[in-house]
């Protein structure tokens, strides 16, 4: 619990969005790349091993001055395929970006995961493999799947309500398909753009010729695709978590090296704040928010930023009034059916909560969290964002803990260390 207004800046780690793009497009370029400031995590080491299996070769380079680890991607002469397995983790970028990388290997590949990882959906991405002439054996992990000597094309049609991580699965290593690729989403709204922005923006970047410009449809032409030295941006995401820890506690988190212009969801925060009554303030590159009064309820579509929904429903718990989420109906297929999951451990201690056919109604309990308390630990479900949840309500309501800290490994091992150095320094880079 924090006992007094939070005063501390917060330097966090790389992007994991922007780090396994990053990543993959490196293991697919013509040349050697540099990559700095990647995040050192489970979903990222589990993508430098798949690369690795494949053929592809990530070298560790000296840190710059500031501490920022560098690596150096070299890709191979060829992929190779990889019978006895990749272990994808719970890593959505991992089991959904490296299938179609894969299927420039002819020959067998198997894929495999955590027993939730059968549970994420995957159905739409391996049809879409199949048109390209990929035999896939289910429809889910645990699979393998049969590549050609040449893939087929250009035309795929899937339906990506579910994820955008299906399209940019196909557009990452699409324009080393021999046709290239003409993509069509066949559903209702693609969640989360955004990501499929990063992924248009980093493509074109690095040479790919792309075109988007007609709604649900992306063609990507056949061809090189160029290496490019990147720095990574911090993590968006995460960093909402400090800087909600900031507003929470009436106090102010400032976040160093805050993009001017990105293309990560996580972005979107500071709108967010702003219409629940917080005030974000930027400084250099330094991001920073503090409550302006008393938070307050309001109507939020987070369609195109549904990682951060266990956020604003910590900011939504604490708030006066009643705070309604929409627009997130397909992260019951995330880490965990974070819908539910946020919905039960909040109703745990006292909120009142429930759950939508897109989203969730939360009634404010107040700055105080007046009559909120813990029955039990709240649980993390192994998943890294319920985990935040818990360690905001922590801050304000006592004895809250969270059943599995281990869970934030996935995008932020260190996540514990940097919380606890938030709460005792002030005015201090942490």
């Amino acid at each position: 619990m924090a006992h007094r207004p939070l005063d501390a800046v917060c330097a966090l780690p790389g992007s994991k969005s922007e780090s396994n793009r990053a990543l993959l497009l490196a293991a697919l370029a013509d040349a050697p790349s540099e990559l700095t400031g990647l995040l050192a995590a489970r979903d990222t080491g589990l993508m430098m091993t798949a690369l690795r299996r494949l053929g592809a070769t990530i070298e560790d380079l000296p840190a710059l001055a500031d501490g920022s680890p560098v690596a150096r991607v070299l890709p191979p002469a060829q992929f190779l395929a990889v019978p006895e397995g990749i272990d994808c983790g719970l890593a959505g970028t991992v089991m959904r970006f490296v299938p179609p990388l894969a299927a420039l290997a002819p020959g067998r590949t198997s894929f495999f995961g955590d027993p939730r990882a059968g549970q994420r959906p995957m159905a739409p991405l391996l049809d879409g493999l199949t048109q390209l002439g990929v035999h896939i054996d289910a429809t889910a992990l645990p699979f393998t799947m049969d590549a050609p000597a040449r893939l087929s094309g250009p035309e795929v049609a899937i339906d990506s309500s579910a994820s955008s991580q299906f399209i940019s699965a196909l557009l990452l290593p699409a324009a080393r398909f021999p046709e290239g690729i003409d993509l069509r989403h066949t559903g209702a709204t693609v969640p989360s753009l955004p990501h499929i922005q990063m992924t248009v923006a980093m493509l074109r970047d690095r040479g790919v010729q792309l075109d988007d410009h007609k709604p649900g449809r992306w063609v990507v032409q056949p061809g090189p695709i160029a290496a490019r030295d990147q720095r990574i941006e911090p993590d968006l995401t995460n960093a909402a978590v400090f800087l909600t820890a900031g507003v929470l506690t009436g106090g102010s988190v400032a976040v160093p090296g805050w993009p001017t212009l990105t293309t990560q969801p996580g972005d979107l925060i500071r709108d967010l704040l702003a219409r629940m009554g917080a005030t974000t303030e930027r400084d250099g590159d330094r991001l920073s928010a503090r409550p302006d009064g008393a938070l307050c309820g309001a109507e939020l579509d987070l369609h195109a930023a549904s990682e951060l929904t266990p956020v604003v429903a910590a900011l939504a718990t604490f708030a006066t009034g009643t705070t309604t989420i929409s627009g997130v109906a397909h992260i019951r297929g995330h880490e965990t059916d974070r819908l539910a999951a946020i919905s039960a451990e909040l109703s745990s201690i006292g909120v009142k909560v429930r759950q939508t056919a897109d989203g969730l109604v939360i009634v404010g309990a107040g700055p105080a969290g007046e009559g909120l308390r813990p029955t039990r630990a709240l649980r993390s479900y192994d998943d890294h964002r319920l985990a935040h949840l818990a360690a905001l309500v922590g801050l304000v309501v006592p004895g809250v803990l969270v059943d599995d800290i281990g869970a934030v490994a996935k995008t932020m091992p260190d996540f514990a260390d940097r919380w606890h150095a938030m709460l005792t320094q002030t005015t201090r880079t942490i």
